[in-house]
């Protein structure tokens, strides 16, 4: 409960007013003293008092809650925080028989603390220097060393100072960044302003148990998503195969792999694909995730498809990963006719997908299904399972539906390439053209060619 709210003057933790306006930060400038009450007790009961008033002692940053009495060396002074101790009756019937145990008099004094920039909060200084009235941000997101922002308009003039306080207040960042624009669709990245720091952008986070190592500038990463992670990697059994469209630096991929999945991993970001194979590296999965960098659709119509007709016998399940929450529901069509009936998976049943989309509508589970519907060509209600990942922004929500790929999909005769459902399929041609790789490919995705014809 903020201070102002328990019954304490607002004005006790707050800075000169000078600070006010202030761009450049100037710690000197935070200084000031109070007047709080202190309770005088004797040195020797100093561990086994702490314990009891626990509830009373003044707790700050930088601060010491016992100090000297200056008057006598065998006894100690014990601030207290004014917002729980105003008097004597302050103090509940624990903590008073505590302090007739040790013979402590129940009488407060007053003690004149000074306060500096080391005994502010990150949110209390920045009240102080930003106009009265406007939005004051503390919360960032962490990625490694790196503290992100996304800062607003009335915030800029104080970006630098804002980036050096919260710097300040956390322990083991020493960079702060600010998102300038939205994220890049295409490659799921955005620009950035250093606002503090040495503007080192290599990051190396861990999550859910497995390390990353990547160039924050130039790859998309979530700290937020670690949940949904993990919810989705603890579907899998090992053996399973997982097929990841927009796998990032592999926060799918690589705990999957770790779980005994064989996986397929693509990312069209260059960057994201060279992280992905460090990463694979870095977590000793480099032999069980086979990476790709292609577009989504290349990557559906080529190797996971190929995939699908090359899988073994058995039970194992195939799992189809769609994280790109903007355009991925858009992408559902390339499995429109991916196969034909003929080319049936040798897999016990069809692949599981889980695709990713937002939704501002007031109904986002029917949102992203009506759209993964329309995508996809089939009504998808009483087939599916939608998923709350999490809220984005306000009215803005990013959800997560799954669901098995439909026969009437997978063996459409309307592929997403046809153009239109009227127009003819392709005829195969006799020979392959120059995509084709005989010692990679059972079929070709530009031409049609299959082995079986050489």
């Amino acid at each position: 409960m903020p201070e102002e709210q328990r019954g304490v003057d607002p004005a006790l933790y707050t800075p000169p007013a000078g600070v006010r306006g202030m761009t450049n930060l100037d710690r000197e400038a935070f200084t000031w003293k109070v007047n709080i009450p202190a309770l005088r007790f004797p040195k020797e009961a100093t561990s086994k008092l702490m314990t009891s008033l626990k509830r009373v002692a003044l707790q700050r940053p930088g601060l010491k809650r016992v100090v000297d009495d200056g008057a006598d060396a065998s006894y100690k002074l014990l601030l207290l925080d004014p917002a729980n101790v105003s008097s004597t009756d302050s103090f509940c019937d624990a903590e008073t028989e505590a302090l007739a145990k040790f013979g402590v008099p129940l009488a407060l004094q007053p003690y004149e603390l000074q306060l500096t920039y080391e005994n502010l909060k990150s949110e209390e200084v920045l009240r102080a220097v930003l106009p009265a009235g406007q939005d004051v941000t503390s919360g960032f997101s962490r990625v490694g060393h790196i503290a992100h922002l996304n800062l607003r308009e009335h915030q800029l003039p104080y970006r630098n100072l804002i980036g050096q306080v919260i710097m300040d207040k956390n322990p083991g960042l020493t960079c702060v960044v600010n998102k300038t624009n939205t994220i890049d669709s295409t490659y799921r990245n955005f620009q950035m302003e250093v606002l503090a720091g040495d503007g080192n952008m290599v990051a190396k986070v861990r999550e859910n148990g497995v390390v990353y190592e990547f160039d924050f500038s130039k790859v998309y990463w979530n700290p937020r998503l670690s949940t949904e992670h993990s919810r989705v990697v603890g579907l899998l059994q090992p053996g399973d195969t997982v097929l990841d469209v927009f796998a990032g630096v592999g926060p799918f991929a690589i705990p999957a792999a770790r779980r005994g999945c064989r996986v397929l991993a693509n990312d069209l970001n260059p960057e994201s694909h060279r992280w992905l194979l460090h990463n694979c590296k870095l977590n000793k999965v480099d032999q069980k995730v086979q990476a790709f960098n292609l577009d989504g659709r290349a990557f559906i119509r080529g190797p996971l498809k190929e995939e699908l007709l090359a899988l073994p016998g058995g039970t194992a399940t195939v799992h189809i990963v769609m994280n790109l929450p903007a355009l991925a529901l858009e992408f559902l069509d390339a499995f429109r006719g991916l196969l034909d009936q003929c080319q049936s998976p040798n897999t016990g049943s069809l692949p599981q997908v889980h695709c990713y989309g937002f939704s501002k509508q007031d109904d986002p589970h029917k949102d992203v299904m009506d759209k993964a519907s329309a995508s996809l060509g089939v009504p998808l209600e009483g087939r599916c399972s939608v998923h709350l990942v999490r809220n984005v922004a306000p009215n803005k929500e990013m959800m997560c539906v799954s669901f098995t790929l439909p026969n009437e999909v997978i063996f459409s005769s309307n592929s997403a390439e046809d153009g239109s459902p009227e127009e003819p399929a392709l005829k195969r041609q006799k020979r392959p053209c120059k995509s084709w790789d005989k010692t990679k490919m059972r079929s070709c995705p530009e031409c049609g060619f299959k082995a079986d014809e050489s």
